[in-house]
């Protein structure tokens, strides 16, 4: 049986190799992008009780009323996005929100942007669907986005960009500039944005979120996608958001309800109360992670890493080849997780042209004294590598 080259050929994920080599070798694993608590307490009490009282049965297929309602409610309040009701598609996690978006646009032979090193899941998703994904590759150190780059690689076929913002796997929060460069490239070509903004509250140092859906032009032509999972720290809710106009969300809710169809409903009616909670609430919640990327910050570079810069999501990157450490990203990273106890995910694995990078990506929402004995081991790491380099 001959499975689509797309996924027969596919290597396993980087997070797959390095968690499972993690628990191998009994590591830290700082590679995949989870936190280690479980999560606000009263929004899990509220599942909970959902679950134990309400509605065990299908979900509407574009959400239960209530979230949709306080979707747009949030957005509208926070981030000063307006949004309608019709306007509003809940899905089974931004991943499943991202493929309907891409099978509910992309025709055969159509031309995708990618802003590289880029998650990974974007480039099969496009390919399955039948597209042909285009590298826009951002560069060393402080991966901006410029509107030649992008005008470089404008054909007749391009019909979409995918942007994130904040940006995994190098933790840019990209500015007013650079989203407006965005906006107008895709006005000018009659482009459809897929803006995928899953760290919009993950995003440091006093920066506010900025939406590509909010740039002039840009409402009419943009897919807009949330997470309920990176706003409340629960990856395995798998709640996301599909936002923007009726008339583009409509066919992306045809393409999901033959995907998941619905989501649990005890889920959604906790993640509305939850989008409703003040802004402070989401303050917070980003000032403790962001203590913990500077607790992880400052021990790094005591011990002698040149970190890039880290503006959003959970993750910050340390540039190997900066550090005096002489191999590549991937090298170091299964070095490390064998020799050190240290998982870490290489940036390398993001790119296309797959040369070997000198970045790895270290994950951050982690407890204190997890953060500091990675610190301790990949000090050892760095000490080892340097000294075998110098005694050749």
């Amino acid at each position: 049986m001959r499975a689509h080259p797309v996924f027969a050929d596919m290597p396993v994920t980087i997070f797959e190799t390095m968690s499972g080599l993690a628990r191998q070798h009994g590591a830290i694993n700082l590679g995949q992008g989870f936190p280690d608590d479980q999560g606000p307490e009263s929004l899990r009490r509220l599942a909970a009780d959902a679950l134990m009282t309400g509605s065990n049965q299908y979900a509407p297929s574009r959400g239960l009323a209530e979230l949709r309602h306080a979707v747009v409610e949030h957005y509208g309040r926070l981030q000063g996005v307006p949004l309608t009701f019709d306007g509003v598609l809940i899905t089974s996690g931004a991943t499943e929100a991202i493929a309907a978006s891409i099978l509910a646009f992309v025709h055969p032979g159509d031309e995708v942007i990618l802003f590289e090193p880029a998650y990974d899941a974007y480039r099969p998703l496009i390919e399955r669907a039948g597209g042909m994904a285009v590298p826009v590759r951002l560069q060393l150190p402080q991966w901006r986005l410029t509107e030649d780059a992008l005008e470089a690689v404008i054909t007749p076929r391009t019909r979409m960009v995918v942007f994130n913002n904040p940006h995994n796997p190098t933790a840019r929060a990209f500015d007013a500039g650079e989203v407006a460069a965005l906006a107008r490239v895709c006005v000018r070509h009659d482009l459809i944005a897929l803006s995928d903004e899953v760290w919009e509250h993950v995003i440091f140092d006093g920066r506010r979120h900025r939406s590509l859906i909010a740039e002039p032009g840009m409402a009419s032509r943009t897919l807009k996608i949330g997470s309920a999972g990176k706003m409340f720290g629960m990856t395995g809710w798998k709640i996301g958001f599909v936002c923007g106009d009726p008339a583009l969300v409509d066919p992306v809710a045809k393409a999901h309800q033959f995907l998941t169809f619905a989501t649990p409903p005890n889920l959604q009616s906790a993640v509305a109360v939850g989008l409703g909670w003040p802004e402070q609430t989401f303050v917070d919640m980003r000032a403790g992670l962001q203590r913990s990327r500077d607790r992880l910050a400052a021990g790094l570079s005591a011990r002698g890493f040149v970190l890039t810069p880290s503006e959003g999501t959970y993750f910050l990157g340390v540039d190997l080849a900066a550090s005096g450490i002489p191999l590549s990203d991937d090298g170091f990273c299964r070095r490390a997780v064998v020799e050190f106890g240290v998982a870490a995910i290489p940036l390398s694995a993001f790119v296309s042209d797959k040369a070997a990078g000198s970045v790895i990506r270290l994950c951050f929402a982690k407890a204190d004294a997890v953060l500091d004995e990675a610190v301790e081991r990949l000090g050892k790491a760095a000490h080892t590598l340097r000294a075998s380099t110098a005694g050749r």
